[in-house]
């Protein structure tokens, strides 16, 4: 599956994530991350984005995520609502 419209969710504040999901061209899932501890836990947070977009059969996608210290189920959901965001039918506000 892959999205038709960019789609965002989260805000810049912190222990929160800001993600921005796009139309891609290219195969697979393109993954920009920026994170204030990227160091410690970037690994972890691209993992928790990958699974989450994963989980959701979506194939082809370019995300940015903008992480402040988000917290595991804050990402996920974050990720999940600017899919579902992306994916809803023209017209329908989520």
């Amino acid at each position: 599956m892959r999205v038709t419209r960019t789609a965002k969710a989260g805000t810049l504040e912190s222990n929160d994530i800001f993600i921005m999901v796009s139309p891609s061209e290219a195969e697979g899932v393109t993954l920009e991350l920026q994170s204030i501890v990227l160091a410690q836990f970037g690994r972890q947070i691209r993992e928790t984005i990958l699974r989450t977009v994963a989980a959701r059969g979506v194939t082809q996608i370019s995300i940015l995520a903008q992480d402040r210290g988000a917290l595991d189920y804050t990402i996920e959901a974050r990720v999940e609502t600017a899919l579902d965001r992306a994916l809803a039918e023209p017209g329908v506000i989520l």
